[in-house]
């Protein structure tokens, strides 16, 4: 099973945010792109879900920006990777239409492998997917690192 870009720039926002726990100021959509290379639009839509569904927390306005709502051990992966993915099907077998439907038992098969690749997300918090901080860090832009300092 692939994630969509979407939940991968998601959690990939998550993981940025959660490598700078002592950060003070906010973070700025600009921010996200620039480090990763992503289109505003894209980050802005994920950013507005992520707040919507209570991961960030967001604040309007020109001094705006947004911060995680919760600890990063608070976020479990496979509740977040359900909250991001539209849909977890691994194959849509109405389009176009296939014959061997009502007698397939490749669905099952497949059901049962999204179950158990379901189950290994959930035994993960953000936390533990950023626990070697300091390599992530490393890999940052060095204007990361200064606001950080500068908080």
């Amino acid at each position: 099973m692939q994630l969509t870009r979407y939940t991968d720039f998601g959690i990939r926002t998550l993981m940025y945010m959660a490598v700078q726990p002592e950060r003070t100021a906010l973070f700025r959509i600009a921010e996200i792109t620039e480090v990763f290379d992503l289109s505003p639009n894209h980050v802005s839509k994920i950013i507005h879900h992520l707040g919507k569904v209570g991961y960030l927390q967001t604040v309007r306005g020109k001094a705006g920006g947004f911060r995680l709502a919760k600890a990063a051990g608070d976020i479990n992966l496979g509740a977040l990777v359900r909250e991001l993915e539209h849909s977890l099907a691994p194959i849509d077998c109405s389009k176009p239409y296939c014959r061997l439907t009502p007698a397939c038992q490749l669905k099952g098969v497949l059901a049962e492998a999204v179950a158990a690749y379901l189950a290994v997300l959930d035994r993960y918090s953000l936390a533990d997917i950023v626990s070697n901080r300091d390599e992530l860090l490393a890999l940052l832009p060095d204007r990361t690192i200064s606001v950080l300092q500068l908080g």
